[in-house]
């Protein structure tokens, strides 16, 4: 693959950076005072997102990270590099561009399996920002890890479906703008344990349809995007023609929005990384302990020097995995597409570690980003399939082209 970075990336990518200094990182101030403000409502958006929104629509910084319609065109390896510096701010930038989960993988899902009055009527101001979406999946009382678990059940009767199930941490459903449930269950108990489940669109204002509480990340409740609830759906009917594909089709779709999910949160996460070293820097050179700055421990130039290396070795990993994605599909990409799920959020797992640690209490309070960010990658760990899922697939892979070469 051509490392070098095309002319429209690089045009793109001038024109983020100064949106992001010009815009964002002036705005994460605003950010907290406007979330902080009592008379505000808890699970709203605060107002300053709505204005980063048009100011990105205005410079054509504008659903990026879609390559059809209503996107920008763009290939995975053009968008690798502007996801990551979206990174930087997480709980600003993507929802600026309109580039935030769950709407993305949303998005992605409806473009690609919905009808024409299903996109219309729900992919469409998706696209605008006019609405927000949530994607039900993950449920408490089963192993979510295995989806073949899922308990939900959606029923066809008549000309409609019931559903009845309770998921939870369910990202985005929070915010009274998410108006559309993508929600995942059984259709045949009975059927190969991979046919068995369904996706339905069920409107949240769907009689039997109960947001019951927001669920916290390590504490936090993350209300800036939306928070993360626990719903329940009791005799929740809606027209059959909310069925997403056919029956029996919903393992398969799930697999296919998660794909570039995964890649989309580990762009992202080397932002992060990237800021955390940043930060981390600024703190050692400005401290001083047992009469000389941080930044002249021996440990501590360890930390960065291991830090960037660490950076490195990730970006190489996830930019070759959008070239793949690119070139061979999703399928031929699938190995590398778990290797950075795991790999991208431990290596910025371990480096936020180091940047709390540079800060000492200050890394652990409210004063610098540090702590949320830890939180919300740690959590990453679990998203879209925990670590233990991926190394155990990936083995199994290994493992099969040896017996191959064996026999």
């Amino acid at each position: 693959m051509d490392f070098s970075y095309d002319a429209r990336t690089l045009e793109l990518r001038e024109r983020l950076l100064a949106f992001m200094d010009e815009y964002v990182h002036p705005a994460e101030a605003v950010l907290e005072e406007q979330l902080a403000d009592p008379a505000r409502e808890h699970w709203d958006i605060p107002p300053v997102v709505a204005e980063l929104q048009a100011h990105a629509r205005r410079l054509g910084l504008w659903n990026l990270f879609l390559p059809g319609e209503g996107g920008a065109g763009l290939t995975n390896l053009q968008y690798a590099p502007l996801a990551e510096i979206t990174g930087r701010s997480p709980h600003l930038a993507p929802a600026a561009l309109n580039c935030a989960a769950p709407d993305t993988g949303n998005m992605e899902l409806l473009a690609q399996f919905a009808d024409a009055d299903q996109r219309k009527q729900w992919l469409e101001p998706l696209l605008n920002a006019e609405i927000r979406s949530a994607f039900a999946m993950t449920e408490p009382e089963v192993a979510s890890s295995d989806a073949s678990n899922i308990a939900t059940r959606i029923e066809r009767d008549g000309d409609e479906y019931v559903v009845n199930g309770r998921k939870w941490y369910i990202t985005g459903a929070m915010n009274p703008a998410c108006k559309i449930f993508i929600v995942m269950g059984k259709t045949d108990p009975a059927a190969e344990p991979h046919r068995q489940q369904s996706m339905i669109l069920v409107p949240r204002d769907t009689p039997g349809v109960t947001v019951r509480r927001g669920m916290r990340v390590f504490g936090y409740d993350d209300a800036d995007h939306g928070g993360h609830a626990e719903i329940t759906f009791e005799d929740v009917r809606v027209p059959a023609g909310n069925l997403i594909g056919e029956e029996g089709s919903g393992f398969a779709i799930a697999q296919a929005r998660l794909g570039p999910g995964r890649i989309h949160h580990c762009m992202r996460a080397i932002g992060i990384a990237e800021r955390a070293l940043e930060l981390m820097c600024r703190r050692t050179l400005e401290r001083v302990a047992f009469g000389r700055p941080l930044a002249e421990q021996g440990v501590v130039q360890d930390w960065i020097a291991e830090s960037r290396v660490r950076i490195e070795q990730a970006r190489l990993l996830v930019l070759k995995t959008a070239w793949l994605m690119d070139t061979v599909g999703n399928r031929g990409a699938h190995t590398e597409i778990q290797a950075i799920k795991i790999a991208t959020p431990l290596t910025v797992e371990w480096i936020l570690d180091k940047a709390v640690q540079a800060y000492g209490a200050a890394g652990v309070s409210q004063d610098t980003p540090l702590a949320q960010l830890w939180a919300g990658n740690r959590t990453l760990r679990l998203a879209d399939g925990p670590d233990e899922v991926h190394k155990r697939s990936l083995a199994r892979r290994e493992l099969k082209r040896h017996r191959e070469v064996g026999r």
